[in-house]
């Protein structure tokens, strides 16, 4: 790094949320700070996140609530989010400059709706504090050498005192990091979107159940939320958030498995009773026309044909179709075959073993100065802002040990 300082070097590995929000909250006066970045840009995941408005946080103020939304991670996120949470992450920003909106789901975005205002005020901060920053520019090795650190790229080798690791879902840099001892939990996808071909949803491509309970029986997991149809299958945040609570368990079984829908999230016997007053409303109305006002029109006319139901009125529809009809509404079973990746934000559950990491500080147990920050870790969560709030925590906890 630049020679003729008293000051100690760091280096963040990782132009990302994680290592430039470190960089906006160190001092020059400590630290000679350099980012060393692969990509042309920095913070790229920053950009495209909540479809350009970037999600940078999540509603939720209470530590212990919040570390729930984490599939991996939850215990050990406990103690980081008692130090630095989603409340503190307002403050941070508004201070900068940058005001801050809560959406009716608990998102957080920028007034803005710029994730561009996000990403100016982390190279403000970053170049206040003198923190440097070279792009393309990956690291190909990491080596200790005498109490330093030795960081390799391909056109150069940099030496700092204290490292952080803010690479995110990095095979080349947990390959670098199992050399250097560490543990790497193996990657696998999470939110993810699902494959399924069914004649119950074909041709229904958007339509949506803002109220569905899903579950997967195989794994004894569930969740209940918004569920929409897509081109390929099965959507929306209730569909994302089962895919991260079973990321590891989907995977082994090769993302095929039965998957089981309440799309209105009724018990059998009050949807038998809805629809029996339905048919008492609607006697001399044809079952087709009159639809159970739960559901859309496409989504009835589709779950008919699926149950074998013809064309017939109201009055004259007997039990046996009813429950027909009430049990396809609340107990669907769907076979999944296949996964697809989510937009573009790709999250993935592994990386470096958690036990490995003292939480007090962000720094590892078995190298002394390495500390660690964001995707790298064995940490992640499901959709709404939660992802980008442990970088900010952990990053923040990193700034102030330093």
């Amino acid at each position: 790094m630049r020679g003729g300082s008293s000051k100690k070097q760091l280096i963040i590995i990782g132009g990302g949320a994680a290592g430039f929000f470190l960089a906006a909250n160190l001092t020059s006066k400590y630290w000679d700070t350099l980012i060393l970045e692969q990509s042309k840009q920095p913070m790229q995941k920053v950009k495209i996140s909540g479809g350009g408005r970037c999600n940078l946080t999540h509603a939720c103020f209470e530590p212990r609530k919040l570390a729930k939304f984490y599939p991996r991670g939850a215990k050990e996120l406990l103690s980081v989010f008692s130090r630095f949470q989603p409340a503190d992450t307002f403050e941070w920003f508004e201070n900068k400059g940058v005001a801050l909106k809560i959406e009716e789901d608990n998102r957080v975005f920028p007034v803005s709706d710029s994730s561009q205002t996000v990403i100016d005020v982390l190279m403000r901060e970053a170049e206040k504090n003198e923190v440097q920053a070279r792009y393309e520019t990956a690291v190909t090795d990491i080596k200790t050498e005498n109490g330093k650190f030795c960081i390799k790229t391909k056109n150069e080798i940099y030496f700092s005192d204290s490292l952080v690791i803010a690479t995110g879902s990095s095979p080349k840099m947990w390959t670098i990091l199992e050399k250097l001892g560490h543990t790497i939990v193996p990657p696998v996808p999470s939110l993810f979107t699902f494959n399924c071909q069914n004649v119950l949803i074909q041709n229904l491509a958007g339509t949506s159940f803002p109220e569905a309970e899903i579950s997967i029986p195989k794994l004894k997991i569930k969740q209940f939320g918004a569920v929409m149809i897509t081109h390929w299958g099965l959507s929306g945040p209730a569909i994302l958030k089962l895919s991260s609570l079973g990321a590891r368990e989907l995977h082994e079984l090769n993302y095929s498995f039965t998957l089981r829908i309440n799309w209105i999230s009724e018990k059998f016997d009050r949807t038998v009773e809805l629809l029996v007053e339905q048919k008492k409303n609607n006697a001399k109305k044809s079952l087709y026309s009159a639809k159970i006002p739960q559901v859309t029109n496409r989504f009835w006319q589709n779950l008919l044909q699926t149950a074998g139901i013809k064309e017939k009125l109201w009055a004259e529809t007997g039990n046996a179709d009813i429950n027909k009809i009430a049990d396809i509404l609340t107990n669907t079973n769907l076979q999944i075959s296949g996964k697809s990746a989510f937009k573009e934000e790709f999250v993935t559950a592994g990386g470096v073993d958690l036990k490995e990491i003292d939480f007090k500080t962000m720094q590892s147990k078995l190298v002394p100065n390495l500390y660690f920050a964001g995707e790298v870790l064995n940490i992640d969560a499901i959709t709404g802002g939660f992802n980008f709030q442990a970088c900010w925590s952990e990053a923040f906890i990193i700034s102030r040990n330093l």
